[in-house]
């Protein structure tokens, strides 16, 4: 049952928060979801699922729902929240405008921090060791993934310098540039060389950041932070399970990001010319080590790479190079891979899983040595930092060929296998290997363990069930789990604020000649309003139909903004500018823009949408899914795509009503809407629109 202190502590904040905000209105829906996240964290729907999952629509005010329950809960029943996102955005908007705002109006007192994975942040000693080293003579070069530039090594030099003035803070966000992906990875902390128990890390910006994190009451995550602490075991970025309620915003997110968190990918020679470069490195990193304990695992590991750098390269010579589609992929359907393939795969399994394995124990025993006062650290941390970048990578080598020697379940979805044409290296192979469902570990690693969780999004229903995510997320349906489940209307208008307009065309969009349609149609619905985005299906179609509604445009005196030609920050202020001196402003955009773009106002007046935001199951994971469906008897269109597309329609209708005073238009050029079986559910899973259909 939900205890008195809880109850009192949600009343107080919630009486402060009325009488701080002159005008305040409650809403009906705000209440109603405090009330349900705090009896669902209580155990009043369940001991063992202290679960609720919420749509909760635009203008709900779910951020602040969720912390007024949420918070006091954990703080008085001595657990840690771990609020979770999708996006930067929002993560910035909880740090930034939410959390201060509640600590402002809550009784209690708590302490909240961002945090970010060990990737965001650099190591300052291989920072420190690259600027001081001449490269052309050094084997530290080896950190690099390439030869540096000579900007590159100036860029590394004024890091180095604004790190140890305390200009900065080595976190990448917070560099003024974009940092090259080469150039980072050569600093990135990692976990093998950059860890407090070495005297030269203790003062590191990840160690640092980490020590804020073990004290503050509530942290902000995102998605693939947690889900990569839930794959190390869970509590060794972040608290306990056991010890966290999470929340997850945006959580609609969460499946996919778990997906991407379970796959693993490694190509062929590139692999083995890194490997080439660990077995000439051996004997300089043994050296450092006991020799009398050090021999056996130089041995180990010397056999093993003998044996792993001419297997890899041969099977790189094996694959049929006409085996390949145009994109350069090849996939092995149902995941089955040849006889002789699954036992290559066992045999590198354990040749990469040795490997690793040995090389680890060299790494420790330097480590004892260097802890013991028996070697300088100046001659132990640049042999452990270049060892942690091969360990990093061997983990992973050992990973995919473990997936790709596990053979299929027959009770579950098989692995996605499938072979690509390296882009980086001319005859190299990758091979990958990805879960097509993780809603069972998602079960078993998260759910099952965690003190509570509370999984909120805007859209988490497609065509109006939680089936679908369900499925996706591993989250039991069933009332004897005692899951709660809820779905919160938006407050708005949308009735009197808004219409849907299906307009009367000829042709659909799969039609040859739709995108000449949409070069003549889109001016008579963009000549009324002053601030319009129209969403489309491809760039390539919206670079098109660009090319001539911009002569139109130059004509009428519009200003044409097009997705890609500057960074999404820009255009959004030009169109922020534009509208506010009452000119006539219009976005092009593809999906990206139909999530987590916020335009209140006249910022937004007139969306159009050009198609239904169907995928295309062009990526090998997706095509292996739609094999897995269709092999049970399923219909891979119905259970996928339509939820899919549902769901992706939602966030793009969510575009228009921002706040309870907007008003406007949807207009969707896509009347299988009106034509096809699905479309009733689809019209029907939107917001109560007033309807127009020409």
């Amino acid at each position: 049952m939900l205890n008195k202190a809880v109850t009192d502590c949600i009343r107080e904040s919630y009486k402060t928060l009325q009488d701080q905000l002159p005008g305040f209105i409650p809403r009906r829906a705000q209440n109603y979801l405090v009330a349900e996240i705090a009896k669902s964290l209580a155990g009043e729907y369940s001991e063992t699922h202290r679960m609720i999952v919420a749509e909760a629509g635009t203008g709900i005010g779910k951020s602040l729902a969720y912390l007024l329950s949420a918070i006091p809960f954990a703080k008085l029943n001595n657990k840690k929240v771990v609020i979770s996102t999708a996006t930067v955005a929002l993560q910035e908007q909880l740090a930034h405008k939410d959390l201060p705002f509640y600590r402002r109006i809550s009784p209690l007192p708590f302490s909240f921090i961002i945090a970010k994975g060990r990737q965001r942040y650099c190591c300052s000693h291989k920072l420190a060791l690259l600027v001081e080293t001449n490269h052309e003579e050094d084997k530290q070069a080896a950190l690099f993934t390439e030869k540096p530039k000579k900007k590159d090594l100036e860029l590394l030099r004024r890091m180095n310098k604004a790190l140890s003035e305390g200009k900065w803070d080595g976190d990448s966000d917070g560099w003024p540039t974009t940092i090259p992906s080469s150039i980072w990875q050569s600093i990135v902390s990692d976990k093998y060389s950059c860890h407090n128990g070495l005297p030269m890390h203790r003062d590191c910006p990840f160690q640092k950041a980490r020590e804020h994190l073990d004290k503050a009451d509530v942290v902000i995550a995102n998605h693939s932070l947690v889900m990569a602490d839930i794959d190390l075991g869970g509590g060794v970025v972040l608290s306990e399970p056991e010890q966290t309620i999470y929340i997850f915003d945006e959580a609609h997110h969460l499946p996919h990001v778990a997906r991407e968190h379970s796959s693993a990918a490694a190509n062929l020679k590139g692999t083995a010319s890194w490997l080439e470069s660990l077995n000439k490195s051996v004997s300089k990193f043994c050296n450092l080590a006991d020799q009398k304990r050090v021999n056996r695992f130089q041995n180990t590991l010397h056999e093993n790479l003998q044996e792993l750098i001419p297997s890899l390269n041969q099977l790189s010579k094996q694959f049929d190079p006409t085996l390949f589609n145009d994109d350069g992929i090849y996939r092995f359907e149902h995941g089955e891979i040849p006889t002789w393939l699954a036992e290559q795969a066992k045999d590198l399994k354990e040749l990469s899983t040795k490997a690793n394995q040995a090389l680890a124990k060299i790494s420790d025993l330097i480590s004892e040595r260097m802890k013991d006062g028996e070697l300088a650290p100046r001659m132990a941390e640049p042999a452990l930092a270049e060892m942690g970048f091969y360990l990093q990578r061997l983990e992973n080598l050992a990973q995919v060929w473990f997936l790709m020697a596990k053979p299929n379940n027959d009770k579950g979805a098989p692995l996605a296998r499938w072979l690509e044409k390296s882009k980086d290296r001319e005859s190299d192979v990758v091979i990958n290997v990805s879960p097509l469902e993780v809603g069972w570990q998602l079960d078993q690693n998260l759910w099952s363990r965690a003190a509570g969780a509370v999984i909120v999004s805007a859209t988490m229903r497609a065509l109006n069930s939680y089936s679908f995510f369900c499925r996706q997320a591993g989250i039991s349906e069933k009332p004897e789990d005692g899951v709660r489940f809820l779905s919160l209307a938006s407050p708005f208008n949308y009735q009197e604020n808004a219409q849907l307009v299906i307009p009367k065309l000829p042709m659909e969009p799969s039609a040859p000649g739709f995108t000449d349609l949409l070069i003549e149609e889109l001016p008579l619905y963009l000549a009324d309003k002053t601030s319009s985005l129209v969403l489309f299906s491809s760039y390539w179609q919206m670079n098109k139909v660009a090319e001539s509604i911009e002569k139109i445009a130059k004509k009428q005196g519009w200003s044409l903004l097009v997705q890609g030609q500057e960074s999404r920050q820009e255009i959004i202020k030009k169109h922020k500018k534009l509208c506010e001196a009452n000119k006539v402003s219009i976005l092009f955009g593809t999906g990206s823009f139909s999530e987590g773009l916020d335009l209140p106002g006249n910022l937004l007046t007139n969306l159009i949408i050009t198609k239904i935001p169907f995928g295309v199951p062009t990526s090998p994971v997706e095509e292996a899914h739609s094999e897995y469906i269709e092999s049970r008897g399923g219909n891979p269109f119905m259970q996928i795509s339509v939820p899919e597309a549902s769901k992706k329609l939602i966030q793009s209708v969510g575009r228009l009503l921002r706040k309870e005073e907007d008003s406007g238009r949807v207009v969707l050029f896509d009347r299988r809407v009106i034509t096809k079986r699905y479309g009733k559910a689809l019209l029907d899973a939107l917001p109560p629109f007033k309807r127009v259909i020409e």
